[in-house]
């Protein structure tokens, strides 16, 4: 085989790569001759082309040597070659020390940067808010922390997680968006370590939320982050607000213990649940909550009124022209529509819902009040309910417990699912505890076939809900794990509304709020993020903590709740009248008015025709299809 001929090029590229591959003496070599390569000539082009240099070429010479000497920081000293060589020593001496304390100054500055990049330093601030763990809803969080904190001069949200830093950083500034006055402040570390959490100054914050991550094993999580915040604020002396939030009513308990007496803990299915069934039965629900809950509109506030102390609290109902009363704080309990006749005690507080920055000033409002428009009369009694749940989740059982607690004799419960064993056990389960009058049957299909739906007769029942898939653990599946199959439900549903010209009465459980958009829907119709409800209830609570007690009560099967009632119920159709008539004709029926939705308006966003909290003097025309939100029993 005949030897390839090797050029020159190819020969002096080869040694110039084996001198590098020496090491760094090589390369300082190389570096020097490259200078010196470049420096010397061009310095004897500028000695010999000037006008004023010395006509001997040693001069010259001395001269290329002074300028090369400048050039390179060598000293220039001139005289006998030992003074020479001293002096390009003490040079080199100095280039060497200016440039290892660059070398030490650079790196010191490169780790310190890299340890703030981690997030390991402490957060220095007072009365700020600790969220403490990163799910989908550190955003709602986050934001509605943002909003609350609109209308205060320094104010900060420091969020600590097991993730990059600057990750962090970049996910709440892409959905979070604009911060206005509050400082946002990302920290990684392990929520569960107290080292970790006494970086985040929690005994002088004003409140701390722990978030449970997206994965089957979070409850247990936010068990371990409590502990290991109760051990990081061991000795401080103060008693810091907490919120938490678990997903299995069995960690609750050991939540609260965990949490202290100064805790509170949510349930978000239980929660997620009690809405979803609560929608079903009044359509439009979810709307009047999101505009309950958010930090955009109205909200729920504790306020004291002296001048209504020994009066009956209907009184109250009409003496706020603003804004909407709705219960009194007795302690830490909360009375929700009492009876008109029950006296306001001296240290007792108004339950009131007003904007944050629309001030809560008594007026008689009575005299906005046409009674001749007002319609007296009791409402068409509940009947037995039909009720299609298509899917299966962790959630189900406690949303047929829910729907059972409230059931008409003969309401019908027909669950559609995969007939997988861990299905039809837990339907077993829930179907155990007979009562009420509720009927549960489960049905073998796949919701995400077309074919199943169509052996259904859709449209013979009340409502339809519609529920996603759980995450499987160790799956490694996205957070909208669920999602992708209610998507393809939803359009299936679409598709039967558009081959029948009939709607539905839909109701669905989304697990990854950037799935709402997607959702093949009617305008304005009832979709529930679980996360994002609860990331709202925890925002709304850190602000007052006196107010958990009130959505508890919100929230709950029994006692007091939002409805919606046709307007049908409280004031003439057709007639012009004021909200205080409204709110007038509610009180006769022991009822507290808090706003309206428009019929004409139920498809229109952002607001789908929901009007909370509206001026008691504001009138408008009632027609027929219009709704009364109201707090009462249901």
């Amino acid at each position: 085989m005949a030897q390839r001929r090797t050029w020159f090029g190819e020969r002096a590229r080869y040694w110039f790569d084996s001198t590098l591959a020496r090491g760094a003496s090589a390369l300082v070599g190389w570096m020097a001759l490259l200078c010196l390569a470049v420096v010397v000539p061009v310095s004897a082009v500028l000695v010999w082309t000037d006008p004023e240099v010395p006509a001997s070429v040693p001069e010259r010479l001395v001269a290329v040597w002074r300028l090369t000497a400048e050039t390179l920081r060598l000293g220039g000293v001139e005289g006998d070659w030992l003074r020479v060589a001293m002096s390009v020593l003490l040079a080199l001496v100095a280039l060497l020390y200016v440039s290892t304390l660059v070398g030490l100054i650079t790196t010191a500055f490169t780790e310190r940067l890299t340890a703030l990049r981690r997030g390991r330093s402490t957060v220095l601030e007072q009365g700020h808010a600790v969220v403490l763990g990163w799910s989908e809803q550190v955003f709602t969080v986050v934001g509605e922390l943002v909003a609350a904190n609109a209308n205060q001069r320094r104010a900060a949200v420091a969020v600590l997680a097991d993730r990059d830093k600057t990750a962090m950083e970049e996910a709440l500034g892409t959905k979070v968006g604009p911060v206005g006055r509050t400082r946002l402040i990302c920290r990684s570390g392990p929520t569960t370590d107290p080292a970790v959490l006494v970086l985040m100054s929690p005994a002088t914050a004003g409140v701390v939320l722990v978030l449970p991550r997206d994965e089957p094993d979070a409850d247990a999580e936010v068990v371990r982050t409590l502990l290991a915040l109760r051990a990081a604020l061991a000795g401080a002396g103060t008693a810091v607000p907490v919120v938490a939030a678990v997903r299995d009513d069995r960690y609750r308990l050991a939540a609260c213990l965990a949490a202290g007496p100064g805790g509170v803990v949510l349930e978000s299915d239980t929660v997620t649940a009690r809405l979803i069934v609560q929608a079903a039965r009044r359509p439009g629900l979810s709307l009047v909550y999101q505009e309950l809950l958010d930090f955009a509109g109205d909200e729920f506030y504790l306020v004291a009124e002296p001048a209504l102390t020994g009066r009956p609290f209907g009184e109250a109902l009409l003496s706020y022209p603003t804004s909407s009363v709705v219960g009194l704080m007795r302690g830490d309990t909360p009375l929700l529509n009492p009876s008109p006749r029950t006296p306001i005690g001296l240290e007792d507080l108004l339950i009131v819902i007003c904007r944050d920055d629309d001030p809560v000033w008594p007026q008689d409002c009575a005299r906005w009040v046409e009674k001749a428009v007002m319609v007296s009369g009791p409402s068409a009694p509940a009947r037995a309910e039909r009720v299609l749940l298509l899917g299966w989740n962790r959630r189900a059982p406690l949303i047929v417990d829910q729907l059972r607690r409230r059931a008409r004799p003969g309401s019908v419960v027909d669950v559609v699912a995969d007939g997988g064993e861990e299905t039809v056990r837990q339907v077993g389960e829930a179907d155990v505890h007979r009562g009420g009058g509720l009927s549960l049957t489960l049905h073998h299909g796949d919701v995400a076939r077309a074919e199943t739906l169509r052996r259904l007769d859709v449209h013979s029942y009340d409502s339809v809900i519609v529920v996603g898939r759980d995450l499987a653990a160790g799956a490694g599946q996205p957070l909208d794990g669920g999602d992708h199959r209610t998507l393809v439900t939803l359009l299936l549903l679409r598709q039967l509304e558009a081959d029948t010209g009939r709607e539905l009465r839909v109701v669905t459980e989304l697990i990854d709020d950037r799935n709402r958009a997607l959702a093949p829907v009617s305008p304005g119709a009832d979709v529930i993020i679980s996360g994002k409800l609860i990331g709202l209830l925890m925002a709304q609570i850190s602000q007052n903590r006196r107010l958990a007690a009130v959505f508890e009560e919100l929230f709950s099967a029994d006692g007091a709740g939002v409805c919606l009632r046709p307007a049908a119920d409280y004031v003439l159709p057709g007639c012009e009248a004021s909200f205080a008539t409204v709110v007038a004709a509610a009180r006769r029926r022991g009822e507290c008015a808090i706003g309206y939705r428009s019929y004409a308006a139920s498809s229109v966003g952002p607001g789908y025709g929901v009007r909370i909290n509206p001026p008691k003097a504001e009138r408008r025309c009632w027609r027929v299809g219009d709704e009364v939100v109201v707090v009462g029993e249901d």
